[in-house]
């Protein structure tokens, strides 16, 4: 038995088909009982020839049916059309009466076009069928009735092996609410959520509102835990503006989708002139910024990128990578101390980086209240190397990546990067080379950052530890906050401090909760949320400026500049240098006295100092 839709079944099944229309068509034209035998017979072999002939050239024997589509539809157009041409002009030659066998033919022509289309379009037919059979569907509920919504909906008419059944929209817009798209009513607004999906037995939703503010996509989260229906969103504004969006790419909701802020995307064409065909140096290319850094840069194609880093293991991954993303590239991995001055001077000399990416520091907040010294020394004489380095050897650009927690910093970590923020202002006056600095908050997914603890936690079925309920942070995702720093490089650059838009602050608790319900519990049910205290060092809130310090806007919309603080730049290189021997001395009572001396605004928190502090997260 011949496979349905094989070249030989569409081959017999059209001479049937052929044979049938010129039937139907003298039929159709002749009196009854008709005397159409002797015609038909004389007619009937030319036409299959050329038809199957014609069928052939227009490639009726090599599509896959089951996809059959409109294009398919013309290529039986022209082929039958062309075919019945050439039978015409052959019948015409032969017989005396044109108009009858003109509108005979013409008959056929179009019998033609409705059988050969059909015998394609049935297996396409067949499968929707087959797969229309699906059963039981999730009953759906689209949130946003704008483009993004009308694109899911019709992929899911499209696809209906998926199972699913689209109820109806939400949408908070009031001139849309009753009508409807693909025939599917706008149901309500989004305060309606729980009552329409209790009514209508919802099973999903999917949020479909690609510019929604995190404040939105939390209250629909919200919303849905207390209904306890899962819940998907689509991708973002450039997947709906290019009409990228299937229903492959609608996706589980992830806690950057929480902050709603709209995706940076880099500027290729405003830093290559900085950064294409530069020899880059990325310190703490190993870590979670650093490496995102280099993967960045890389697409600018630098002449050469310097990894640099006193963690092995990270470095050397983030090297792998690049090297089997970019064959071509000149990477060089360095495992190098920046507190070494003799070999940071090195590698300076022998490199001569033109463009410095300053990631490397000493970051864990507690950690470093228990190690005061080792961050003095890190953050700032490790910094001061660089810097002196990248004077002496003419680096173009350099850009100190800085903290939020340097602001009227109660930790040691925040006074070390505030006096790294300081030193560009010793080294920018009197060189050539371009100091700045970039400012930013927490950053999703970084390695100590409470998103990857709250996931540790939730799987091992809580608790979740929050260190107090009014507890707030910024937060950035860390490819935007690298393409905010990468871009920072054409602002300009003498000794300045770039702040970074983080969008609205974030309550800590709120995210717990949200990361528990996209896991699928019920906070403080299933999971519970237990608030630890604030750690040493740690503020209740995070700020972006100094008390003394402004803000004026730059070319980028997302990219602001403080304005700098006013002091003695002989008074502060001696005071680093004092503060800098204190902590090679090892004398961390003596270090944190001087950190005050520096910077008056610096008021230490200091208490429970322990190692369970440590283990905690805010």
């Amino acid at each position: 038995m011949f496979k349905n839709g094989s070249p030989i079944f569409l081959l017999i099944t059209d001479i049937a088909l052929i044979s049938l229309a010129l039937m139907l068509a003298f039929l159709i034209q002749s009196e009854w009982p008709p005397n159409i035998y002797l015609p038909y017979t004389k007619i009937l072999p030319f036409a299959i020839l050329i038809r199957l002939i014609t069928f052939r050239f227009f490639g009726l024997y090599k599509g896959i049916w089951r996809y059959t589509g409109v294009n398919e539809f013309f290529s039986v157009f022209k082929a039958v059309s062309i075919g019945s041409g050439i039978i015409i002009a052959l019948v015409l030659g032969l017989e005396r009466r044109v108009g009858y066998f003109v509108s005979v033919l013409t008959i056929d022509w179009m019998l033609n076009i409705g059988f050969i289309s059909a015998s394609r379009f049935m297996p396409r037919l067949m499968a929707q069928f087959r797969k229309s059979s699906y059963i039981p569907r999730a009953r759906v509920l689209i949130i946003g009735a704008g483009d993004a919504g009308e694109m899911v909906a019709k992929e899911i008419i499209k696809h209906p092996e998926l199972a699913y059944k689209v109820i109806g929209f939400i949408d908070d817009e009031p001139k849309k609410l009753g009508k409807h798209i693909h025939n599917f009513k706008v149901l309500g607004t989004r305060n309606d959520i729980v009552n329409i999906a209790r009514r209508e037995i919802i099973d999903k939703v999917i949020i479909a509102i690609p510019s929604a503010p995190g404040a939105v996509v939390r209250d629909i989260v919200a919303h849905c835990e207390k209904i306890k229906v899962k819940f998907d969103i689509v991708p973002g504004v450039y997947e709906i503006i290019t009409g990228d969006v299937s229903i492959n790419q609608i996706r589980e909701v992830k806690p950057e989708d929480l902050l709603g802020r709209e995706t940076v995307h880099l500027d290729l064409a405003g830093i290559s002139p900085y950064l294409g065909g530069k020899r880059v140096l990325v310190t703490g290319a190993g870590g979670s910024i650093g490496g995102e850094l280099c993967r960045q840069i890389t697409r600018v194609n630098p002449s050469q990128l310097i990894l640099l880093d006193h963690n092995e293991n990270g470095v050397y991954y983030v090297g792998r990578d690049l090297s089997k993303e970019n064959p071509s590239l000149a990477t060089i991995t360095l495992i190098v101390d920046i507190k070494d001055k003799g070999r940071i001077d090195q590698i300076f000399a022998d490199y001569r980086p033109e463009i410095v990416f300053h990631a490397a520091a000493h970051k864990h907040v507690p950690l470093m209240e228990m190690n005061p010294v080792e961050a003095v020394k890190n953050n700032v004489a490790g910094t001061r190397n660089l810097m002196e380095s990248a004077v002496r050897y003419g680096t173009e650009r350099f850009l100190l990546i800085s903290t939020d927690k340097a602001v009227n910093p109660t930790s040691i970590m925040g006074a070390s990067k505030r006096i790294a923020e300081l030193l560009m202002q010793l080294y920018v006056k009197d060189s050539a080379t371009n100091f700045a600095a970039v400012r930013f908050g927490n950053v999703l997914g970084s390695e100590g950052s409470v998103v990857p603890l709250f996931k540790k936690q939730i799987a091992e079925k809580g608790p979740l530890t929050v260190t107090h309920p009014d507890a707030t942070r910024y937060f950035m995702t860390i490819p935007e906050a690298v393409s905010l720093i990468i871009q920072a490089l054409n602002l300009g650059g003498r000794g300045e401090v770039f702040l970074l838009d983080m969008g609205q602050p974030i309550k800590i608790v709120d995210l717990a909760r949200d990361m528990i319900t996209l896991s699928g519990f019920e906070p403080d049910r299933e999971i519970k949320i237990e608030f630890t205290g604030l750690r040493p060092g740690e503020k209740l809130f995070e700020e972006l400026l100094t008390a003394t310090e402004g803000t004026t806007a730059t070319k980028h919309r997302q990219i602001f500049k403080a304005t700098p603080d006013i002091f003695d730049r002989a008074l502060l290189k001696r005071d680093i240098k004092k503060l800098t021997d204190l902590a090679e001395q090892g004398d961390a009572g003596k270090t944190i006295a001087k950190l005050k001396e520096i910077m008056p605004n610096y008021q230490p928190n200091r208490e429970k100092i322990t190692a369970e502090s440590l283990s905690l997260t805010t």
